[in-house]
């Protein structure tokens, strides 16, 4: 299995995983890389997974569908608009061979949803490395909860985030804990991949522990304090 990032706007990643000549996008925000690649490769679309209702996230549906109206699209209900098959926590299927499970990792949205599909977590905004996303809906106690369900999966667990804000939410960090001799080693490492231009996803739980204070604080309270904090870096 082959998973690609296709780019798009300034910092969103579209995640293309590829099995022999089949392919299932993860939240195209928009159509023309998506379909450039999939005409390039010679694939075809099984399906589209959508973590999140964002129009980031969501934009290019309409426009890959007229191309592939074959195509199944899974995601929860907040994108009922689009998705002919809503999932939910607990939920199951199959693609490209592999089952899929469907995780409920709430605070971005009310409804976002992440897929866990073999070792590979598609997360959309709910965990980015370094970081997590910013609490729209206000409810800071779910997206506490999502951050303790991403904290105890197995290190080696591989993370797809949504976009490229490694190197800020590193700085943020590092701010934070100036004398953590590991956030700033790994944000020097950062500093250089961006530098030429190179992507700092994927990333894993295991690596996330050690960087990501997110999932290091021990209670709710340390969460909001945490990530009004970093709203306001």
């Amino acid at each position: 299995m082959i998973i690609h990032s296709i780019k798009a706007f300034a910092d969103n990643y579209i995640w293309c995983i590829q099995e022999g000549t089949e392919a299932v996008v993860v939240d195209p925000g928009t159509a023309n890389g998506v379909l450039d690649y999939l005409e390039e490769k010679q694939l075809r679309l099984a399906a589209i997974l959508l973590t999140h209702k964002h129009e980031d996230h969501t934009g290019g549906v309409v426009e890959i569908m007229a191309r592939h109206p074959e195509s199944q699209i899974y995601g929860p209900k907040e994108t009922e608009a689009l998705a002919n098959r809503i999932v939910k926590e607990g939920n199951t299927f199959n693609l490209l061979g592999q089952t899929i499970q469907v995780s409920e990792t709430g605070g971005h949205t009310h409804g976002h949803i992440s897929f866990l599909m073999g070792n590979n977590l598609f997360c959309g905004d709910a965990l980015f490395s370094g970081g997590c996303g910013r609490v729209f809906t206000g409810d800071y106690e779910a997206q506490y909860e999502t951050l303790q369900k991403f904290k105890h999966l197995d290190d080696d667990i591989i993370i797809y985030p949504g976009h490229e804000y490694t190197e800020t939410n590193l700085r943020f960090a590092h701010d934070m804990q100036p004398d953590n001799e590991k956030i700033f080693k790994v944000l020097e490492e950062v500093r250089e991949l961006r530098a030429k231009g190179e992507p700092t996803l994927p990333t894993t739980i295991g690596r996330e522990k050690e960087i990501n204070l997110f999932l290091q604080v021990d209670t709710l309270d340390d969460f909001i304090e945490l990530r009004n904090a970093r709203d306001d870096f």
